[in-house]
Protein backbone atom coordinates (compact mmCIF):
# COMPACT_ATOMS: atom_id res chain seq x y z
CA UNK A 1 0.00 0.00 0.00
CA UNK A 2 0.93 3.50 -0.47
CA UNK A 3 2.55 5.81 2.11
CA UNK A 4 0.65 9.17 3.33
CA UNK A 5 3.09 11.07 1.75
CA UNK A 6 2.49 9.49 -1.37
CA UNK A 7 -1.12 9.19 -1.34
CA UNK A 8 -1.49 13.33 -1.03
CA UNK A 9 1.27 13.27 -3.66
CA UNK A 10 -1.78 11.25 -5.86
CA UNK A 11 -4.32 13.59 -4.49
CA UNK A 12 -2.13 16.94 -5.12
CA UNK A 13 -1.50 15.07 -8.74
CA UNK A 14 -5.36 14.75 -9.48
CA UNK A 15 -6.22 18.49 -8.85
CA UNK A 16 -3.11 19.67 -10.88
CA UNK A 17 -4.72 17.68 -13.81
CA UNK A 18 -8.65 19.24 -12.76
CA UNK A 19 -7.10 22.52 -12.86
CA UNK A 20 -5.34 21.83 -16.63
CA UNK A 21 -8.62 20.25 -17.70
CA UNK A 22 -10.81 23.05 -16.29
CA UNK A 23 -8.45 25.75 -18.32
CA UNK A 24 -7.80 23.68 -21.60
CA UNK A 25 -10.75 21.15 -22.45
CA UNK A 26 -13.41 22.74 -24.25
CA UNK A 27 -15.87 20.45 -22.84
CA UNK A 28 -14.47 19.96 -19.34
CA UNK A 29 -14.82 23.89 -19.09
CA UNK A 30 -18.29 23.67 -20.15
CA UNK A 31 -19.20 21.86 -17.56
CA UNK A 32 -21.26 22.96 -14.14
CA UNK A 33 -23.42 21.35 -11.01
CA UNK A 34 -25.76 20.97 -12.96
CA UNK A 35 -24.46 19.25 -15.91
CA UNK A 36 -22.70 17.21 -13.71
CA UNK A 37 -25.30 16.18 -11.49
CA UNK A 38 -26.62 13.19 -13.45
CA UNK A 39 -23.44 11.69 -14.38
CA UNK A 40 -22.66 11.92 -10.57
CA UNK A 41 -25.62 9.51 -10.10
CA UNK A 42 -24.80 7.42 -12.84
CA UNK A 43 -21.40 6.48 -11.08
CA UNK A 44 -22.50 5.95 -8.09
CA UNK A 45 -25.05 3.33 -9.10
CA UNK A 46 -21.71 1.89 -11.15
CA UNK A 47 -19.62 1.94 -7.74
CA UNK A 48 -23.13 0.16 -5.92
CA UNK A 49 -23.10 -2.73 -8.74
CA UNK A 50 -18.91 -2.85 -8.74
CA UNK A 51 -19.19 -3.54 -4.83
CA UNK A 52 -22.59 -5.71 -5.23
CA UNK A 53 -20.23 -8.32 -7.65
CA UNK A 54 -17.47 -7.98 -5.26
CA UNK A 55 -15.20 -6.97 -8.05
CA UNK A 56 -12.62 -5.07 -6.02
CA UNK A 57 -10.41 -3.61 -9.38
CA UNK A 58 -14.16 -2.27 -10.44
CA UNK A 59 -14.78 -0.52 -7.14
CA UNK A 60 -10.95 0.81 -7.69
CA UNK A 61 -12.16 2.88 -10.87
CA UNK A 62 -15.44 3.65 -10.01
CA UNK A 63 -13.92 4.83 -6.50
CA UNK A 64 -11.60 6.89 -8.64
CA UNK A 65 -14.61 8.54 -11.51
CA UNK A 66 -16.09 9.62 -7.93
CA UNK A 67 -13.57 11.14 -6.63
CA UNK A 68 -13.00 13.17 -9.66
CA UNK A 69 -16.64 14.24 -9.72
CA UNK A 70 -16.40 15.42 -6.16
CA UNK A 71 -12.99 17.55 -7.24
CA UNK A 72 -14.87 18.50 -10.15
CA UNK A 73 -17.56 20.14 -8.14
CA UNK A 74 -14.77 21.39 -5.41
CA UNK A 75 -13.27 23.00 -8.52
CA UNK A 76 -16.55 24.98 -9.59
CA UNK A 77 -17.09 25.80 -6.11
CA UNK A 78 -13.60 27.87 -6.27
CA UNK A 79 -14.29 29.13 -8.94
CA UNK A 80 -17.10 31.12 -7.69
CA UNK A 81 -15.24 31.83 -4.15
CA UNK A 82 -17.98 30.23 -2.42
CA UNK A 83 -15.83 26.79 -1.36
CA UNK A 84 -12.88 24.80 -2.56
CA UNK A 85 -11.78 21.20 -2.25
CA UNK A 86 -9.70 22.30 1.61
CA UNK A 87 -13.15 23.60 2.60
CA UNK A 88 -14.86 19.85 1.59
CA UNK A 89 -12.29 18.73 3.42
CA UNK A 90 -12.77 20.60 6.39
CA UNK A 91 -16.33 20.73 6.65
CA UNK A 92 -16.67 16.48 6.84
CA UNK A 93 -13.58 16.35 9.21
CA UNK A 94 -15.04 18.72 12.00
CA UNK A 95 -18.77 17.05 11.03
CA UNK A 96 -17.12 13.42 12.38
CA UNK A 97 -15.25 15.20 15.13
CA UNK A 98 -18.66 17.00 16.82
CA UNK A 99 -20.86 13.86 15.96
CA UNK A 100 -18.54 10.82 17.92
CA UNK A 101 -17.96 12.60 21.23
CA UNK A 102 -17.22 8.88 22.39
CA UNK A 103 -13.67 9.27 20.43
CA UNK A 104 -13.31 12.85 20.62
CA UNK A 105 -14.70 13.94 23.99
CA UNK A 106 -15.70 12.40 27.22
CA UNK A 107 -18.95 10.80 26.46
CA UNK A 108 -19.18 6.69 26.87
CA UNK A 109 -20.73 4.58 24.55
CA UNK A 110 -21.34 0.64 25.07
CA UNK A 111 -22.46 -0.47 21.37
CA UNK A 112 -23.14 0.91 17.76
CA UNK A 113 -26.76 1.79 19.18
CA UNK A 114 -25.40 4.28 21.32
CA UNK A 115 -23.43 5.84 18.79
CA UNK A 116 -26.41 6.04 16.37
CA UNK A 117 -28.74 7.64 19.16
CA UNK A 118 -25.95 10.29 20.00
CA UNK A 119 -25.21 10.99 16.26
CA UNK A 120 -29.02 11.90 15.79
CA UNK A 121 -29.57 13.46 19.00
CA UNK A 122 -26.41 15.96 18.13
CA UNK A 123 -27.88 16.45 14.36
CA UNK A 124 -30.65 17.91 16.23
CA UNK A 125 -28.97 20.12 18.35
CA UNK A 126 -27.06 21.17 15.36
CA UNK A 127 -30.26 23.15 14.34
CA UNK A 128 -32.23 20.34 12.31
CA UNK A 129 -35.83 20.63 12.90
CA UNK A 130 -36.14 16.66 12.20
CA UNK A 131 -34.58 13.27 12.13
CA UNK A 132 -35.46 12.95 8.83
CA UNK A 133 -34.59 15.96 7.50
CA UNK A 134 -31.43 13.57 5.97
CA UNK A 135 -33.31 12.05 3.79
CA UNK A 136 -33.17 13.09 0.50
CA UNK A 137 -36.73 13.22 -1.50
CA UNK A 138 -34.96 11.97 -4.55
CA UNK A 139 -33.96 8.87 -3.08
CA UNK A 140 -34.78 5.30 -4.81
CA UNK A 141 -38.10 4.24 -2.61
CA UNK A 142 -36.72 1.03 -1.24
CA UNK A 143 -33.32 2.93 -0.57
CA UNK A 144 -35.46 5.96 1.31
CA UNK A 145 -37.72 3.60 3.39
CA UNK A 146 -34.59 2.16 4.92
CA UNK A 147 -32.95 5.56 5.71
CA UNK A 148 -36.35 6.53 6.96
CA UNK A 149 -36.62 3.76 9.67
CA UNK A 150 -32.81 3.33 9.97
CA UNK A 151 -33.21 7.59 11.27
CA UNK A 152 -35.80 7.19 13.64
CA UNK A 153 -34.50 4.16 15.32
CA UNK A 154 -31.55 6.34 16.11
CA UNK A 155 -33.45 8.43 18.38
CA UNK A 156 -35.36 5.26 19.98
CA UNK A 157 -38.94 5.20 17.93
CA UNK A 158 -38.31 1.14 17.00
CA UNK A 159 -39.84 -2.35 17.96
CA UNK A 160 -37.71 -3.97 20.35
CA UNK A 161 -37.58 -7.61 18.84
CA UNK A 162 -37.51 -8.74 15.50
CA UNK A 163 -40.43 -10.89 16.21
CA UNK A 164 -42.69 -8.06 16.94
CA UNK A 165 -41.60 -6.81 13.66
CA UNK A 166 -42.59 -10.31 11.28
CA UNK A 167 -45.99 -9.89 13.37
CA UNK A 168 -46.23 -6.74 11.74
CA UNK A 169 -45.49 -8.08 8.28
CA UNK A 170 -48.08 -10.69 8.62
CA UNK A 171 -51.37 -8.27 9.78
CA UNK A 172 -50.13 -6.20 7.06
CA UNK A 173 -50.40 -9.02 4.28
CA UNK A 174 -53.53 -9.62 6.26
CA UNK A 175 -54.27 -6.40 5.16
CA UNK A 176 -53.63 -6.64 2.04
CA UNK A 177 -55.44 -9.79 1.26
CA UNK A 178 -59.05 -7.82 2.26
CA UNK A 179 -58.20 -5.30 0.10
CA UNK A 180 -57.66 -7.90 -2.87
CA UNK A 181 -60.75 -9.39 -1.84
CA UNK A 182 -63.24 -6.16 -1.86
CA UNK A 183 -60.97 -5.40 -5.30
CA UNK A 184 -60.23 -1.56 -4.58
CA UNK A 185 -57.06 -0.66 -6.48
CA UNK A 186 -56.32 2.76 -4.09
CA UNK A 187 -56.13 0.17 -1.09
CA UNK A 188 -54.42 -2.28 -2.49
CA UNK A 189 -51.71 -0.14 -3.69
CA UNK A 190 -51.49 1.38 -0.30
CA UNK A 191 -51.29 -1.54 1.91
CA UNK A 192 -48.92 -3.05 -0.69
CA UNK A 193 -46.91 0.51 0.22
CA UNK A 194 -47.33 -1.20 3.85
CA UNK A 195 -46.13 -4.73 3.42
CA UNK A 196 -43.24 -3.46 1.46
CA UNK A 197 -42.45 -1.35 4.45
CA UNK A 198 -42.61 -3.60 7.36
CA UNK A 199 -40.89 -6.18 4.76
CA UNK A 200 -37.33 -3.07 4.76
CA UNK A 201 -37.88 -2.79 8.23
CA UNK A 202 -37.67 -6.57 8.95
CA UNK A 203 -35.07 -6.96 6.88
CA UNK A 204 -33.43 -4.18 9.24
CA UNK A 205 -33.58 -6.41 11.75
CA UNK A 206 -31.89 -9.26 10.63
CA UNK A 207 -29.29 -7.01 9.79
CA UNK A 208 -30.02 -7.43 5.77
CA UNK A 209 -29.64 -4.42 3.47
CA UNK A 210 -33.07 -4.53 1.48
CA UNK A 211 -31.75 -3.05 -1.94
CA UNK A 212 -28.84 -5.45 -1.61
CA UNK A 213 -31.22 -8.60 -1.16
CA UNK A 214 -33.30 -7.23 -3.98
CA UNK A 215 -30.05 -6.41 -6.51
CA UNK A 216 -28.50 -9.70 -5.55
CA UNK A 217 -32.27 -11.53 -6.51
CA UNK A 218 -32.74 -8.93 -10.16
CA UNK A 219 -28.66 -10.40 -11.05
CA UNK A 220 -29.93 -14.16 -10.22
CA UNK A 221 -32.60 -13.69 -12.42
CA UNK A 222 -31.53 -12.22 -15.52
CA UNK A 223 -28.83 -14.83 -15.10
CA UNK A 224 -30.94 -17.98 -15.39
CA UNK A 225 -33.50 -16.31 -17.64
CA UNK A 226 -30.49 -15.64 -19.68
CA UNK A 227 -29.55 -19.31 -19.82
CA UNK A 228 -33.07 -19.81 -20.75
CA UNK A 229 -32.65 -17.89 -23.41
CA UNK A 230 -29.56 -19.21 -24.80
CA UNK A 231 -30.79 -22.96 -24.42
CA UNK A 232 -33.79 -22.39 -26.21
CA UNK A 233 -31.87 -20.53 -29.35
CA UNK A 234 -29.61 -23.90 -28.94
CA UNK A 235 -33.02 -25.85 -29.47
CA UNK A 236 -34.04 -23.96 -32.64
CA UNK A 237 -37.17 -22.64 -30.55
CA UNK A 238 -38.67 -18.71 -29.99
CA UNK A 239 -39.33 -18.51 -26.68
CA UNK A 240 -43.00 -17.60 -27.32
CA UNK A 241 -43.58 -20.80 -29.06
CA UNK A 242 -42.55 -22.68 -25.77
CA UNK A 243 -44.39 -24.10 -22.77
CA UNK A 244 -43.95 -23.43 -19.69
CA UNK A 245 -43.00 -26.84 -19.07
CA UNK A 246 -40.45 -26.96 -21.29
CA UNK A 247 -39.16 -23.76 -19.95
CA UNK A 248 -39.08 -24.97 -16.42
CA UNK A 249 -36.48 -27.45 -17.56
CA UNK A 250 -34.25 -25.35 -18.74
CA UNK A 251 -34.48 -22.65 -15.28
CA UNK A 252 -34.28 -25.98 -13.26
CA UNK A 253 -30.53 -26.35 -15.10
CA UNK A 254 -29.97 -22.45 -14.62
CA UNK A 255 -30.55 -22.63 -10.83
CA UNK A 256 -27.91 -25.42 -10.57
CA UNK A 257 -25.41 -23.17 -12.04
Amino acid sequence: MNTRSEQLAAFDRLLTIMDELREQCPWDRKQTMQTLRHLTIEETYELGDAILDNDLEEVKKELGDILLHIVFYAKIGSETQDFDIADVAHGICDKLINRHPHIYGDVKVENEEQVKQNWENIKLKEGKKSVLEGVPNGLPSLVKANRIQDKVAGVGFDWEKPEQVFEKLKEELGELQEEVEANDADKMESEFGDVLFSMVNYARFLKINPENALERTNKKFIKRFQYLEQKAKEAGKSMGDMTLAEMDVFWEEAKQL
